[in-house]
């Protein structure tokens, strides 16, 4: 069983594999790809959880993206590589078939699931909190019944019986007035996000047309997006009030670290690009330069944006769900918030795009493997999309981003996509351990680890003795029953370090890869204990539906070869 668990798909027999299923369109270069790679990393991120990141670290986020930034460079070289490798669809999931088997491949497409289309989610909520202000706008109003989940109305109404309605903020007494003006059935208030189910509805649409209406969409949407963000940068200038960036990071490290998963939710979707591979003209050579683009151009636009935003307003006024809007409206010039919720709307739209198209040819590797049922590996006759899996994916999406809050959704993501990025990271380390760098078009740059990450190692702890020395006081005073329920992330962080130290002395390890495993890896001890756990049963779920469906039906393991 050990072998059938852990058996790797060679390269060879992938693209055998990929001759005989039934081929889509090739029809993206390097500019398709970037703009699709931007078209998913600007989105939500920037127009709603970048305000919920500023209010919790101050302007100092800005530093933060350019860490994040660093810590995903490394990841999209190991993407590169891969793809430029094995060009087919699949992602991190066909990666880690080839690197570690198919039990590792199972839990990456199984946590991809998260990735995209619980990021989705994510992103639907905020498309429609930008969409309901548009049409404020024009004088249109949506009942507040149906235009948010049922959680916010609940806890609004919660609030005043408990604390009063003095205690309201601008934003329950949007919830209370949803729950008591919504209609009811036995008593029980309907309340649901009708515009965030209907835009997945209709993305959901044309994603199952085909990649040419998707890729079109796509590339108008981004000129208009990346039109706006500059006019934003540009505009907001004249207007940053320098003294609102003191205290650079008011809540200090802590403050700044707090705001990992929202600022990394900012960047997920670049990964997304491998996912059309077999839709790239050269997807060897197109999609590592696709990838490194990317995440230059959206590096300098969230850094800049952020500035701008801290500098406009203090932060402390930045919780709001559509904070670009907010800050010109906080200012007085309406009529440029106006502008921005419109183009906020078309902006957003282009993100959803891509994640849907994400997601189907997920789950349409995974089929062809075997894995899920065969229906999902269905390609549509006359527009060459899998349609089975884009219309599942719909449903998927579109009913939980009805009923469910944003927040629960958000550090979930995060979770799932750090987890794959690590195991891509460590694909790397594998395919220069067994060779298969050779055939790669494209290599991490490759610098000897051998001594550097256990200097490293010990120049961490040095430089916390020095500079943060009471860290160490701190954790004598912890009871054992804490450190396991809140401390235990961080000690697997250093565990994992440790072993990485003995493993580049004896392997030689790339250093860039390794690099790229410990950054994500303390990213991930930055998130809440909750999401782990619930990410756990998650994969719990997976690993259920795995032995009961494609253990059996593996066409790996059930081959002669």
């Amino acid at each position: 069983m050990r072998n059938k668990l852990f058996k790797r798909k060679s390269l060879e027999l992938i693209i055998k594999e990929k001759g005989q299923s039934e081929s889509l369109n090739k029809v993206l270069g390097v500019r398709d790809l970037v703009s699709l790679g931007i078209a998913a990393i600007v989105g939500a991120g920037i127009f709603s959880t970048i305000g919920l990141a500023s209010f919790e670290g101050g302007p100092a986020i800005s530093l933060l993206f350019v860490f994040v930034a660093f810590a995903c460079v490394f990841t999209a070289l190991s993407y590169a590589q891969f793809a430029s490798t094995i060009p087919v669809s699949g992602s991190a999931y066909t990666y880690a078939y080839v690197a570690f088997g198919e039990l590792f491949a199972w839990i990456i497409g199984w946590a991809l699931v998260l990735e995209y289309a619980v990021s989705n989610i994510v992103v639907s909520i905020s498309w429609s909190q930008y969409f309901v202000t548009m049409l404020e706008g024009f004088g249109i109003h949506i009942p507040a019944w149906l235009s948010m989940a049922p959680q916010y109305a609940l806890e609004a109404h919660q609030k005043l019986i408990t604390a009063g309605p003095e205690a309201l903020t601008v934003a329950d007494k949007l919830g209370l007035k949803a729950y008591e003006s919504a209609p009811r059935i036995a008593d029980i208030p309907i309340i649901f996000d009708l515009p965030s189910g209907i835009i997945i509805t209709l993305i959901t649409w044309l994603v199952y047309r085909g990649i040419k209406e998707s890729r079109r969409a796509s590339n108008i949407m981004v000129m208009v997006k990346i039109g706006v963000i500059l006019a934003i940068i540009i505009g907001g200038a004249f207007f940053v009030n320098p003294e609102n960036w003191v205290p650079f990071a008011p809540n200090g490290l802590h403050g700044v670290l707090g705001s990992v998963a929202a600022v990394f939710f900012a960047f997920i979707g670049f990964d997304s690009i491998s996912t059309t591979a077999e839709e790239c003209k050269n997807p060897q050579r197109d999609l590592p330069k696709a990838m490194i683009i990317t995440l230059l151009i959206c590096t300098v636009l969230y850094v800049g944006i952020t500035l701008v935003l801290t500098g406009m307003v203090n932060y402390t006024e930045l919780n709001v769900k559509d904070p670009l809007a907010f800050v010109f409206k906080y200012i007085g010039v309406d009529y440029l918030a106006g502008i921005i919720s419109v183009t906020s709307v078309i902006a957003i739209t282009s993100a959803l795009l891509v994640y849907q198209l994400a997601q189907p040819r997920i789950w349409m590797t995974m089929s062809r493997d075997g894995l899920l049922w065969k229906k999902f590996a269905t390609i549509h006759p006359k527009y060459k999309t899998p349609s089975f899996a884009t219309i599942v994916t719909g449903f998927v999406v579109a009913l939980p981003s009805m009923f469910f809050k944003m927040d629960f959704f958000v550090d979930l993501t995060s979770v799932g996509t750090f987890f794959a990025f690590i195991l891509v990271c460590a694909g790397v380390l594998y395919m220069d351990y067994s060779g298969l760098s050779k055939q790669s078009k494209f290599r991490v740059p490759y610098v000897n680890a051998k001594y550097l990450i256990g200097i490293g190692f010990i120049a961490a702890w040095l430089l916390i003795w020095k500079f943060n020395p009471g860290v160490f006081q701190e954790w004598k005073q912890l009871d054992y029953l804490y450190i396991l329920e809140h401390k235990s992330l961080i000690i697997i962080f250093w565990l994992v370090w440790i072993i990485m130290s003995v493993m580049a002395y004896k392997f030689n390890f790339s250093l860039l890869p390794v690099i790229g495993i410990l950054i994500n890896l303390y990213l991930m001890t930055e998130l809440g204990t909750s999401n782990w756990i619930i990410f756990l049963i998650w994969l719990a779920i997976g690993l259920v539906v795995y032995f009961f469906y494609g253990y059996k039906h593996s066409k790996l393991n059930n081959s002669t070869e």
